[in-house]
């Protein structure tokens, strides 16, 4: 035959059976190749045993091992290739999978509880009315409140803290907040003609 030892046969026919066990996965041949792959396998394993019992046990347990380790690599690997990317196309990333929400922008900006939240209601953000959940505590109205995070098709808010409140500009558009003081007119002394 060769010069070769037999256990050297028996490594290059499993690592050949191996390799046409992963192309019969991603290239279909009706069949062929698996029996290729059984008969390199079957091969392998004979080669181990001319060399002694010991080597062929140790070479079914391998191979027992060798090909489904193969496989599960092959499998994992190849979307990743440029002949995979080729076959299955870019894979999406799960941000392209996530639906674009405008309502994503309001994450951080301050508002103000249009109703009383238990733990949902109404608040006003730059002026517009959006319906949100509190983050698990009661808000009152007219309490300033911070988007936390809009998840799924709601948007989550929490009480503003004294720092944050601060920096709140109500809007000069809404007369019904504003204290009385504040707009302008004077005390009630002089009755109205």
């Amino acid at each position: 035959m060769s010069t070769l030892d037999p256990l050297t046969w028996a490594m290059i026919l499993l690592i050949a059976g191996c390799g046409l066990v992963v192309l019969e996965v991603f290239i279909p041949s009706g069949g062929i190749l698996s029996f290729c792959a059984a008969i390199a396998l079957i091969a392998s394993i004979v080669m181990a045993f001319r060399r002694d019992v010991t080597a062929g046990i140790g070479f079914v347990a391998l191979t027992l091992v060798a090909v489904p380790v193969t496989l599960g690599l092959a499998i994992k690997y190849w979307p990743l290739t440029p002949m995979g990317k080729a076959f299955l196309g870019e894979l999406q990333s799960t941000d392209d999978l996530i639906p674009e929400d405008p309502r994503r922008g309001l994450v951080g900006k301050l508002g103000i509880a249009k109703s009383k939240m238990l733990p949902s209601g109404s608040v006003q953000i730059e002026g517009k009315y959006i319906d949100a959940i509190s983050q698990g505590t009661v808000i009152d109205i007219g309490q300033v409140v911070v988007v936390v995070e809009v998840r799924a098709n709601r948007v989550v808010v929490r009480p503003a803290d004294d720092q944050e409140a601060q920096q709140f500009v109500k809007d000069p558009r809404d007369v019904f907040s504003t204290p009385i003081e504040e707009l302008g007119i004077d005390s009630m002394d002089e009755p109205l003609a």
